[in-house]
């Protein structure tokens, strides 16, 4: 441990502010967690946030931290709307990676037996892997309207309930999105990838709920009982949002080059936020948001039409949709006064508490439903948003397990064929595009899920609700 590191609670390590840093640097996490945190280059980068211009109160980093690029994955960190700035590497590369969780009337006795029929079904309707292609054909007209309106147009098109934007973050449609400023390049890479997986650690998951820690909040959630079966989706904006990313970093070191010439990693490299540029990156990055919230919803879709082959009319009903790479204008107390704030959150999720206005009114008297997706083969879990995380963390709170080793590590390590074999002893189906993509996303590839949010419970960002573990998964 280093010097500049204090434990200032059982959770909770402070790096004061000294040096080139604007602000102090919190990081929650166990110290079981924090070992395995200072192996990688996240205490500097959490520090080099820090440093950032109109960053407020603190740089934060979640228990289930590591390094990324620029930002760690898992950083959170707010700017001044006026005088702050806009950082694509705190957003990260795949802009609205998220996950939703659907809850059905169905339970382990009525699934299980099935579960391999079911897993090929969801397969052969959900197109997955690297170069997976939708069956949709979008024209120009209809993408624009994708990215302009999210799940307003899958609505509009029938590929979504009313219910299902009600209970969705911004209710899928980020009113900032601009398609216009969009590139003709991100527009051809996510023209045929709408409702469709990808690769890497995104799944659709076939769960059985394994514990209930609050019932009654659990019920208001619409998890019910122990065994009962529900669905995780875990996507984003695929190629679209990856190349909005590169062109806003590559627009920002032509434009801002002394900036980032400054910068210890141009990873970090920021717009102003009174810059054309800066409000050009939110039209785009926030146009990718509706995307990935589209994305998700076809993919719902999918797995709603997959159920009723294989079980007869059944009902699938959202509970949840969040986004963990993202960055939004939400409004918080700074010096006793209300300030509006660019919240950057990088593999973090919101976690408003009781109350606030931009919960569904079904959740609102509890606080919004945050879904934790666990690594391939280990637990998730529900919980929810609380006051402190909206005092202490610009309400965010983790939002998974974290990688613990690079893919390429993993890949070295370990075999798609013996994780599908140990997966298979423990009654978890799998099915996957690629062997690879098997191996890179080992359960040994990622921290201790059940750490890191039991951290987030102890911290009080985010309260345990539900555990669930799968039945069955699908990736690229």
């Amino acid at each position: 441990m280093t010097n500049e590191i204090k434990k200032i609670s059982k959770n909770e390590w402070e790096i004061p502010k000294h040096g080139t840093m604007n602000v102090p640097a919190v990081i929650f996490a166990s110290e079981k967690l924090m070992e395995k945190i200072q192996k990688d280059r996240t205490i500097e980068q959490i520090k080099n946030v820090a440093s950032m211009p109109g960053i407020v109160k603190r740089a934060i980093a979640m228990s289930d931290c590591h390094e990324g690029y620029g930002f760690p994955v898992g950083g959170v960190a707010a700017f001044d709307i006026e005088n702050g700035c806009i950082s694509p590497g705190g957003i990260g590369f795949d802009i609205n990676c998220g996950v939703r969780l659907l809850t059905t009337n169905l339970e382990k006795k009525d699934v299980e037996p099935k579960i391999k029929q079911l897993m090929n079904e969801l397969f052969n309707n959900i197109p997955c892997g690297v170069g997976g292609e939708s069956n949709l054909r979008l024209t120009d007209q209809e993408l624009d309207e994708v990215l302009n309106t999210g799940l307003d147009w899958a609505l509009k098109n029938d590929y979504a309930l009313k219910e299902d934007l009600e209970r969705c973050e911004e209710n899928g449609h980020m009113k900032t999105a601009d398609a216009s400023k969009v590139s003709q390049r991100a527009k051809s890479r996510g023209r045929k990838q709408l409702g469709t997986l990808g690769a890497g650690n995104h799944f659709v998951e076939v769960q059985i709920v394994d514990d209930i820690y609050d019932k009654d909040i659990a019920k208001i959630f619409g998890i019910t009982k122990k065994d009962q079966i529900v669905v995780m989706i875990h996507s984003g904006s695929r190629g679209l949002g990856h190349q909005v990313c590169s062109d806003y970093l590559r627009a920002i070191e032509e434009e801002f080059g002394d900036i980032v010439s400054k910068l210890p990693e141009k990873d970090l490299a920021y717009a102003p936020t009174g810059s054309k540029l800066a409000k050009d990156y939110v039209g785009a990055m926030s146009s990718s948001a509706n995307f990935g919230w589209c994305n998700r919803q076809l993919i719902t879709y999918y797995v709603r039409k997959s159920f009723n082959t294989i079980f007869g009319d059944t009902k699938l009903n959202l509970l949840y949709d969040v986004a963990h790479n993202i960055a939004k204008i939400e409004e918080y107390k700074i010096d006793n006064k209300l300030k509006k704030l660019y919240v950057h959150r990088k593999g973090a999720t919101r976690a408003f508490g009781p109350g606030h206005k931009e919960i569904p009114k079904v959740y609102r008297d509890v606080g919004q439903p945050i879904i934790l997706p666990g690594s391939m083969g280990t637990a998730s879990y529900v919980l929810v948003g609380t006051d402190k995380a909206m005092n202490e963390t610009f309400s965010s709170t983790p939002h998974g397990a974290g990688r613990l080793m690079s893919r390429h590590e993993a890949n070295r390590l370990f075999t798609g064929e013996q994780i599908t074999k140990d997966l298979a002893k423990e009654k978890i189906y799998i099915k996957a595009a690629s062997v690879r993509g098997i191996s890179e996303e080992a359960p040994n590839a990622y921290k201790d899920v059940d750490e890191v949010v039991k951290v987030a419970d102890e911290v009080g960002i985010g309260k345990k609700i539900a555990r669930l573990r799968p039945l069955g998964v699908i990736k690229g």
